[in-house]
Parts: C-alpha cells; structure tokens; sequence
C-alpha cells in the first residue's frame, strides 16, 4: 500500500522535533528559571506561575558594567578584524604572489592553536605593553583569534568575483583601493557580515582571554562575570539565570537579522 508524502515524510518529522525539543529544552529552563523567585535550583518549578521580574532587577545591577565591557570587546573587535582581514583576503584573492600558499597553510594552522596557549603566549608581552586588566588588549588578544577564519572566508568570497569587474574599473581611471573599496567590498557584503557575526560571537563568548588577561572588576567581561557571579551566587538561581538570558540576547538577535546574510556567506564563501 502506497503512504502519502505526508504520511512517509511523518517519521523524520517526528524525529526532527524530538531534537529540537531536547536542544531547546536548556535555553526555556534557563528562562523558567530566570522567572521565578528564588527558591533554589532543586526547587525551580516547570512552569512559572507567578512570574517576576526580580531576578532581572538584581542581574542589571550587579552585571550591567559587565554587560557593556563584553559589548565594548565584541564590537571593537569586530571592527579590528574586519579592517585588517578584509585588505588581506582581497590581497590573496586578487594577487598571485610567492608565499601564498604557504601564508594560507599558516593561516590554517593558526586556527587549530587552542585559545589557551594564545592566552599564555600573549601574557608577557601585554603585560610589558601595559595591556593587562585593558579593554584594548582584549580587543587586540580575540582579534588575533579571529583573524585567521575572516581571512580564509572573505579571500574565498573575493576570490569567486569575476576579475573583469575589478579589471574595467580599473580601465576606467580607478586605482587599486579605489576599485577595492566601490567594487569588491560592496559586492563581499554577505561575505563580510559573516565574517562579523562569527567574529562577534566569539569575542563575545570568550572567557580564557577575560580569565587570563584580566584580574580586576573594573575589566570583567560578562562571561567571566557569570563565573564568578555563579560562584558567589549559588543560592541565587533566578538572578544568575537572569545574567544567562541577558548575556544570550545580543547573539540571539544577532543570528536572527543576520540569517540571510550568514547563508548566503557560508556558501559563497566555501573553500571550493
């Protein structure tokens, strides 16, 4: 007996939100929890039936500062990588020279060095420099991280563009930068959006570099504010929940205007 479409494709269905209700799951108790007045983490109801908004008061009072250093890091270092790795993957894209298969390589290896031995690394030398305990340095510490994977996506972005566009305008009186920044930055949006997104979200979630390169309240990332507010806080479910929830925004909303963009960048800009 022949099933419908609907009837086969019923199964995968089924399954298919099986998955998502089990990955989804965390982030709705996370909120659950955040709503409901403290009664300690085994006592969390499933539901909150009388919801409030306390747990949210006490985390924009305790976490607020925190909250602002982690955008301040996130959104410079965004613009460092963008700035540095835009030129560099056009550079590599645009021009054959000799070594840049080699820089390629390099660049591909830089990404397997785990944050740790970074964080290691780049502590003697920020500290001479004056950069520990520093907004800057910690701008400067993710965008070392995060330049490697900006480059390898736009340069494979850019490298798809057909030549003959940059060629004409370069027929038409127009200088290298020139072309560069009216022709193939215009045209990488999607590429470059991408490369933003991610870049923003790993700066936002970063905490070696916070743990490492900080040691003061008065530079504390929000990530290593929730370690320590966790720590400090253990019978304080709904305000550390709260930190969670608030701390979750910024890249929520980021992914949901972004969507368009990042599908359109990731396979335009897949390594071919």
């Amino acid at each position: 007996m022949n099933r419908s479409p609907a009837a086969r494709r019923l199964p995968m269905t089924m399954l298919g939100v099986l998955f998502l209700t089990v990955m989804i799951f965390p982030v709705y108790w996370m909120v659950n929890s955040s709503l409901q007045a403290d009664l300690g983490a085994a006592a969390t109801a499933f539901f909150p039936v009388h919801p409030t908004l306390d747990g949210y008061a006490t985390a924009i009072a305790d976490q607020g500062r925190n909250f602002l250093t982690s955008l301040t890091i996130a959104l410079g270092t965004v613009a460092l990588t963008l700035v540095l790795a835009t030129p560099a993957a056009y550079g590599l894209a645009r021009f054959r020279t000799r070594g840049g298969t080699a820089f390629l390589l390099a660049l591909l290896v830089a990404q397997m060095i785990p944050a740790m031995v970074i964080a290691n690394a780049l502590y003697p030398m920020f500290n001479s420099l004056f950069l520990i305990n520093n907004v800057f340095g910690l701008i400067l510490a993710n965008t070392a991280m995060g330049i490697p994977f900006a480059v390898l996506l736009i340069r494979a972005f850019m490298g798809a563009i057909p030549r003959a566009l940059v060629e004409a305008a370069l027929v038409d009186g127009a200088g290298h930068l020139r072309a560069f920044v009216s022709i193939v930055v215009p045209i990488s949006r999607n590429a470059l959006v991408t490369a933003a997104l991610f870049t923003f979200l790993s700066a936002w979630s970063d905490f070696l570099f916070a743990l490492t390169l900080t040691s003061t309240p008065e530079v504390k990332p929000i990530t290593l504010g929730i370690y320590d507010y966790i720590s400090a806080n253990t019978q304080d479910w709904a305000a550390v929940m709260a930190t969670a929830v608030l701390a979750s925004v910024p890249a929520g909303l980021l992914l949901v205007l972004a969507q368009r963009y990042i599908a359109a960048g990731a396979v335009n800009g897949a390594v071919k």
